[in-house]
């Protein structure tokens, strides 16, 4: 995957570190030819964050990241009606960022999916590989998938109990969001709705998008892999078949201890202050 040799994204990469001016140059080219691509292939943007410019405005300084999130919702139905759970790493998200001073650019593949949400190949996953084959060509030279050496089925997932209906859950941590000073909501993305556009029945699956600048850009300003799941957190809000709901959303921590072989304070605190704003929100009254 990502082997073809590309030379639409006319950017000369040094054999030496570049400046944190030249490098935010590339991260941003990078950046706009994935953009282009994912147009060009008729795929659904969902968001783009800056991660680096919107920690800059909160005060934090850290190295160029950005990450955008698109979809094919096709691929997504197919491979939720497989896995539910699997929502938490849906949709497609690219990752463009200085990679110790030269670019980089990462995605999540099938094999990252198959391991942590315990999926069997099928022709979705090998669909949702040939579209990051396509959409990547203009960055392959630079572009590589999250770690899944360590990946094991659950990784770092956390996982609540909602004792509310999908809608009142989602309204609940949506608020509980908003009213952190230090975050910004980004939106949300729901799944079955796209699903039933298409005729395919799901349970009901929404994903909650929202980034904290400072801490985030504190968390990955030596981490900056992580932003692949990380400052803009993802909160995946479903039910099962017998209409219980359920929230999952990624630690921190464990993202760091796969991408890194370690991880710091910060991240701990992320986790432990997400797990307890959501437990919170979702405690009877």
């Amino acid at each position: 995957m990502f082997g073809r040799f590309s030379l639409t994204l006319a950017v000369a990469l040094a054999t030496a570190p570049l400046h944190a001016e030249e490098m935010q140059q590339q991260v941003d080219a990078a950046f706009e030819a994935v953009a282009t691509a994912v147009a060009e292939a008729g795929l659904d943007p969902v968001i783009s964050i800056d991660h680096a410019r919107l920690a800059s405005a909160a005060g934090i300084e850290m190295p160029a990241s950005r990450v955008q999130i698109f979809s094919d919702p096709d691929l997504d139905s197919a491979i939720l009606s497989a896995e539910i759970r699997s929502g938490l790493d849906l949709p497609f998200r690219v990752l463009s960022y200085d990679g110790a001073g030269a670019l980089a650019v990462m995605t999540t593949d099938a094999a990252f999916l198959m391991a942590r949400h315990g999926l069997a190949s099928s022709d979705a996953l090998e669909g949702w590989d040939a579209r990051l084959d396509a959409v990547l060509t203009p960055v392959n030279e630079s572009a590589t998938t999250a770690p899944v050496g360590t990946l094991s089925r659950d990784y770092g997932i956390i996982e609540l109990a909602s004792p509310y209906g999908l809608a009142e859950s989602i309204q609940r941590l949506k608020d509980a969001i908003l009213a952190q000073g230090d975050t910004i909501w980004f939106g949300e993305h729901d799944f079955r709705a796209r699903a039933e556009a298409r005729g395919i029945t799901l349970p009901g699956a929404t994903l909650l998008l929202f980034g904290g600048p400072a801490p985030g850009g504190v968390a990955m300003a030596e981490f900056l892999s992580i932003g692949l799941d990380a400052f803009c957190q993802k909160l995946f809000v479903y039910e099962r078949e017998d209409g219980s709901v359920f929230v999952l959303f990624n630690g921190i921590a464990a993202l760091s201890e796969l991408h890194y072989g370690r991880s710091d304070k910060p991240h701990a605190a992320l986790d432990a202050r997400l797990a307890q704003t959501f437990s919170e929100a979702l405690t009877r009254q």
